[in-house]
């Protein structure tokens, strides 16, 4: 049903989201999902760069003290 929407559909489409939301309620809606995708961008690469980082230096030790090793 989807698949021969085409050009003038989505024209239509477009002109009715505009007329009932608003320019400035779209232009809000684009600003946010500009910020979402701006994160999720930051987000990867700072996932990348922690796997390039050397594990060993990331390990540490995160037993439970007991109480035989305070004494």
């Amino acid at each position: 049903m989807l698949n021969n929407i085409g050009l003038p559909g989505i024209l239509l489409i477009a002109i009715v989201v505009l007329v009932l939301f608003g320019r400035g309620k779209i232009s809000s809606l684009m600003g946010e999902v500009g910020k979402g995708i701006t994160s999720f961008k930051k987000g990867i690469s700072e996932g990348q760069k922690e796997d390039d980082e050397d594990p060993s230096e990331l390990a540490r030790d995160v037993t439970p003290e007991t109480d035989k090793d305070k004494a």
